[in-house]
């Protein structure tokens, strides 16, 4: 363990990352699974992201924050899945003091932007369904822009405020993170500092952000459910309802495993059913939402059927 001595205390330079799997036989599985899964989700939401910027009819609210969610879900494994990757191969499972901060920044920054991301996808398809005459005034192009850049620009505060709290806290060993990535839960417990404050802050603050977010999920569906139900058909309501049922899955499985990671205090922490729960928001969610949003859009394909026989069209003239 590097580290240098500072008034009878051993600071700690950098720190283990033990990874998903105590077995070292195991980490060519995992090393070859994961990267499946961060080729799959780098090359499902990039053609998603290119299909909405290539085609013109997809120049909607709706996908203009579909657009942000794909190039957060790159920006969220690029921020750990390397890392991870890089381990598992050279089995080298140091990370320096200060580039652990930086990843920890990274991935509180995107991981809350998405959040509030989904909060708003949630508010968008409300209107759509609810208040149809005044969609195209309620969620014009402004408010679209002034909404996705509120939620980018406040998860930086966010970020800012968990990284410049948790470096200045003293680490005197150990220095084995219990985790695959830098995360606020492990470094808390292993901080030699009386954390007991900042913990109550980040419960409080972590809380008032997920759950506000949440309710704002809650209340859009409960809205959009008691429409869709006062329709006269059967055939309405269910092409109504599938113009949501994607977002409605993918909000399910985000909110419930960070809701689950996050707001409860350190002493209840599992290790194996932490791990379980952060592979799924930061690896397989991300991995899946373009299936998800594909699969169940008939729009996408659509589009996708458009920009694949222009781009034919074009590789034979």
């Amino acid at each position: 363990m590097a580290h240098t001595k500072l008034t009878n205390l051993t600071v700690v330079k950098e720190f283990i990352l033990l990874g998903l799997s105590d077995h070292p036989g195991q980490n060519p599985v995992l090393f070859f699974l994961f990267l499946a899964m961060y080729l799959i989700t780098l090359g499902g939401n990039s053609s998603i992201s290119t299909i909405i910027v290539a085609d013109s009819q997809l120049h909607t609210p709706m996908y203009f924050f579909l657009f942000n969610l794909s190039v957060l879900d790159m920006c969220l494994t690029t921020v750990l899945l390397p890392k991870m990757l890089s381990n598992l191969l050279i089995n080298k499972k140091t990370i320096p003091f200060y580039d652990c901060i930086t990843q920890l920044y990274f991935f509180a920054f995107f991981a809350t932007t998405e959040v509030f991301l989904l909060a708003v996808m949630a508010i968008d398809r409300y209107v759509a369904i609810c208040r149809p005459l005044h969609y195209t005034t309620l969620m014009s192009t402004k408010v679209c822009t002034i909404l996705t850049a509120s939620s980018w620009i406040v998860s930086c505060l966010h970020s800012v405020l968990y990284s410049v709290l948790i470096s200045n806290f003293t680490y005197c060993g150990p220095n084995q993170i219990q985790q695959f990535f830098c995360d606020v839960p492990p470094l808390l417990m292993l901080s030699c500092s009386d954390t007991s404050s900042y913990e109550l802050l980040i419960l409080t603050e972590s809380s008032f952000i997920l759950l506000v977010t949440l309710m704002s999920v809650v209340v859009s569906y409960m809205c959009i459910i008691y429409t869709i139900l006062k329709m006269q058909t059967k055939e309405g309501r269910q092409r109504t309802f599938s113009t949501c049922s994607s977002h409605l899955i993918v909000v399910t499985l985000y909110y419930g495993t960070v809701l689950f990671n996050y707001i409860r205090p350190t002493s209840s922490y599992s290790l194996q059913k932490d791990k379980v729960m952060t592979v799924i928001y930061t690896a397989v969610t991300p991995m899946i939402n373009p299936f998800i949003y594909c699969l169940r859009n008939t729009q996408v394909k659509e589009a996708l059927r458009r920009v694949m026989s222009r781009y034919i069209l074009q590789s034979t003239m």
